[in-house]
Parts: C-alpha cells; sequence; structure tokens
C-alpha cells in the first residue's frame, strides 16, 4: 500500500502544496479576523533573519529608523488624488473611538507617504537639511479581499523607506541604488532568489508615483510573484504637503522624493522558489538553524556526542541545534526538519559511534553520506555555502528555461496559459496590448531594456515587456 504523502505534490496542487507547507513546516496560521495571520515562532526567525540583514543594508545607504503612527487622518490622503484613488478600495476606515463618533475618520494605514511628508514638511527647511533619508519597520492594513498566508493578507509586516532630496537626479540615483544594491543584493546573496530587475508600465506602477522599479521572481509553479518595489515620487507628494526647502540660491524649491518597501510576503516566495514535495529548502545564508544534530537513540554516549557535536560546530562559526527529544520518534523528528527545510541534519546513532562516523543528509542536494564527525567543523561550512549557490542555480535555470520570446499577444497568452514567462518588445504591445492581456488574467510584470538593463522610460525603443500569471 503506497504511503500517504505529508504534503499534497506541487504537480497535482500547487496552491494547497502551499497551504500544507505553510501548516505543517509551522509558519503561519490564519487569523481569527478574515485575511489576518499569526506568524509562528519559525516563521518569525526567518523574518527575523530577513530584517537584520536587510535593516544593515538599508543603514549602510544613510538612511536611519524611525516610526510613524498607525493612524492616519483621512483628509491626508485626500491631498494626492491619484494615491487616495489606488487605495480607496483597500483602506480601513475608524470612525469610533473611546465610544464616540469621531470627527474626522481615521485610516489605518495602508502605507506613509502621506503621514511622512506632514512630517518632512515641518522638518525640511533648508538645503541643509537634505537628503532626509528615513526607514520605519511596521505593519500595514490593506483589505484584502482573496487571502492567502503572506501572499495577500489584511495586515503584514514590511520596511518602508521615505526620502527627500534636493533634485531629481538624486532622487533616481537614490531609488535605483535600493531596487539593485539593497533589495536585489540581498535577494540573491541570502535569500538566493533569482529575479528579474525591470520597470514598472504606467498602469501598473505605484499610485502616486512617477516610476516603479520591481523585482519579479518566477515561482515554482512559474506564476510570477512582485518581491519588491522602489518609487520614484517625483515632486507629487511634496507638492500636495508643501515639502519645500531654501536653495543655496535662495529660492523656494520642491524636493523630489522616493519611497520603497519589503514586506513577509518574501516568506512565501522564499516557500514557493526554493520548496519541494518534502517541504522547504532554506538558502544556508538565512537559516535561523544551519545544521541540526540528531540524537537516533536516548543511549548516554550517543546524547554526549550529539551535545559535543553541536558545541564543535557552533564555535565554527555555524548556526546549530542540538535535537536530543529521543521520547519522540525518530522518523518523525526526521521529517519536521526536513519539513522545516533546515539545510543539513547530522544523524547519530550507537553504530555511528562506533564507526566514528556521523550521517549527513543535505536537505537542498538531497542525499545522505556518513561523514567522520572529526570532519564535520571543516565539511559542513564549506558544503553550506555550496548548498546556496545550487539554490540560485536552479532558480534561475527554471526562469530561463521556462520564458519564451514571442512576437504577438497571442503567443504570449498562450505561452502563460501553459505556466510560462513571455518576453514581447512593448513596441509591439503596447498600452493597447496591455490592456488585451488583462483580459485573460496576464500582466506585464515589468519593461526591461534589451540588454536586460532597467529602461529608463516606458517610451524607450528596444524595450521588452515581460508578462506572466501572477500572485
Amino acid at each position: 500500500m503506497a504511503k500517504t504523502p505529508v504534503l499534497t505534490p506541487q504537480a497535482d496542487d500547487f496552491p494547497r502544496w502551499y497551504q500544507d507547507l505553510i501548516n505543517k513546516a509551522e509558519l503561519a496560521d490564519n487569523g481569527p479576523v478574515r485575511g489576518t495571520m499569526v506568524i509562528r515562532p519559525y516563521g518569525y526567525g526567518l523574518w527575523e533573519r530577513m530584517q537584520q540583514d536587510m535593516d544593515a543594508r538599508i543603514k549602510a545607504t544613510g538612511t536611519q529608523n524611525a516610526y510613524f503612527p498607525l493612524l492616519i487622518p483621512q483628509s491626508y490622503l485626500t491631498r494626492e488624488a491619484e494615491h487616495v484613488e489606488g487605495f480607496a478600495p483597500e483602506l480601513a476606515v475608524v470612525t469610533h473611538g473611546g465610544g464616540k463618533e469621531l470627527e474626522e475618520p481615521v485610516v489605518i494605514r495602508p502605507t506613509s507617504e502621506t503621514i511622512v511628508n506632514e512630517y518632512f514638511a515641518k522638518w525640511v527647511q533648508s538645503y541643509r537639511d537634505l537628503p532626509l533619508l528615513i526607514n520605519q519597520w511596521a505593519n500595514v492594513v490593506r483589505w484584502e479581499l482573496r487571502p492567502r498566508l503572506f501572499l495577500r493578507t489584511s495586515e503584514f509586516l514590511w520596511q518602508e523607506g521615505h526620502t527627500a532630496h534636493a533634485t531629481y537626479e538624486e532622487a533616481r540615483d537614490f531609488a535605483a541604488r535600493i531596487h539593485r544594491h539593497v533589495y536585489g543584493d540581498f535577494m540573491r546573496d541570502v535569500l538566493a532568489m533569482d529575479f528579474v530587475l525591470g520597470r514598472k508600465t504606467a498602469k501598473e506602477r505605484f499610485a502616486g508615483a512617477v516610476n516603479t522599479l520591481t523585482l519579479e521572481g518566477m515561482m515554482g509553479d512559474g506564476k510570477a510573484l512582485q518581491l519588491g518595489t522602489s518609487h520614484e515620487l517625483g515632486q507629487n507628494f511634496a507638492r500636495a504637503f508643501h515639502t519645500q526647502y531654501l536653495s543655496k540660491e535662495g529660492k523656494q524649491e520642491l524636493v523630489w522624493q522616493t519611497s520603497w518597501g519589503s514586506t513577509t510576503r518574501m516568506i512565501g516566495a522564499l516557500v514557493m522558489m526554493h520548496g519541494d514535495d518534502n517541504g522547504l529548502r532554506v538558502p544556508p545564508r538565512l537559516a535561523p538553524v544551519q545544521v541540526v544534530v540528531l540524537a537516533i537513540k536516548g543511549d548516554d554516549a550517543v546524547l554526549a556526542k550529539v551535545r559535543e557535536i553541536g558545541d564543535t560546530l557552533r564555535a565554527a562559526g555555524l548556526r546549530v541545534q542540538v535535537d536530543d527529544r529521543t521520547d519522540t520518534p525518530f522518523g518523525r523528528r526526521a521529517v519536521d526538519w526536513e519539513l522545516k527545510g533546515v539545510p543539513v541534519r547530522v544523524e547519530v546513532g550507537p553504530r555511528d559511534l562506533e564507526n566514528g562516523t556521523a550521517m549527513v543528509a543535505r536537505r537542498i542536494p538531497g542525499g545522505k553520506a556518513p561523514v567522520a564527525i572529526d570532519a564535520l567543523a571543516a565539511l559542513l561550512p564549506t558544503a553550506l555555502e555550496e548548498d546556496q549557490a545550487l539554490l540560485l542555480a536552479q532558480a534561475r535555470e527554471r526562469r530561463e528555461s521556462r520564458t519564451a520570446d514571442v512576437a504577438t499577444v497571442d503567443e504570449a497568452v498562450e505561452a502563460t496559459a501553459a505556466g510560462d514567462w513571455a518576453r514581447i518588445p512593448w513596441a509591439v504591445l503596447g498600452e493597447e496590448g496591455e490592456a488585451k492581456l488583462a483580459e485573460h488574467a496576464v500582466t506585464v510584470r515589468c519593461l526591461v531594456a534589451e540588454d536586460g538593463a532597467v529602461p529608463d522610460a516606458d517610451e524607450t525603443p528596444g524595450n521588452v515587456a515581460l508578462v506572466a500569471r501572477s500572485y
């Protein structure tokens, strides 16, 4: 009789596989209010690791952390027409507080451009106050009609950066720096994620922005997921909130601005880009636990040895957990760690002790092999780096092998229906073709130049539209 799989196979039902994995790897649960989520300790551990690395990269740009209120006067949002129109369907509005109806309704922040500008307008007086570079780690609420844990929830965690600059060029270059060297470098080097750097079309850009830069990744089922965005806001919000400064020439000038954000959606992307039918595969540079050392049986000598191995590997700079819960069957524990995607399991039993070896299971490439216990501290750091590189290579190979160059809108629709991405010249597609794609639930994920660079403008000759079905 065939053994029932722990997870629904990806090929049978990818969305169900995703939900199974979120549940069985103990990443998150649905919250009591529709669209909310409870992030469990293992899932939050992944987010903490992401936060720590991203925070260091953000601060390296000269940006400082601050915090702005959760509640925003509704009148703030109405000052920038395109912005309020873009967010109106997603707003959660508070009308009562302290048992009384509020004089003015307040909005639970969907993003903070408006309240940030209220204070930037107070803080910026002269060119000496620029650039002003602020980031906050916070939660936001965007009422979600079709929630999915980590991917689309009514409340989610994120960082949002907001900056003000003296010139357009400074703002443009800073948005590009965040796009490529904060988000891009982090996602490639730490999350082992493959992505395309590009520019959103006018239809897809952030409400109130003059340009949106995006990172688009291909998930295991071929759909696209937006991994992070960096926006040039021009002077739209500065004009609405009178955010201006006295220039060196003694003239009052409006500032030029950016905003940029990445969210707990990255955990969902991690699951869908790297996971397999056995569970998560966590990149070693991210993993809260890089190596778990398991005692197969509750033998005193075995327990002493696994604890000794744990200490030795920690001293070698690895993040290690010792699993000596021998009152729980070994097979169950091994499956649980495999589901959680810990990169390496070191398994030790009485027979291994006799041989002076441990069985090493590598989650990312798969497979098990005996290794001399004395060699573990030297071997495992190298193995982890190899596995980090393998994850990125596998993700890149998937995208490249499943991206087709097409010449017509119909061919683009056909390619995406098969679960692939399509590349089509923007000169062929245009806004009319973009609208036709939308009729088939296909969107332009971004524009790229022929050489793969991020284009300066939508109308640049040679721009190519990357189109796909998406989450």
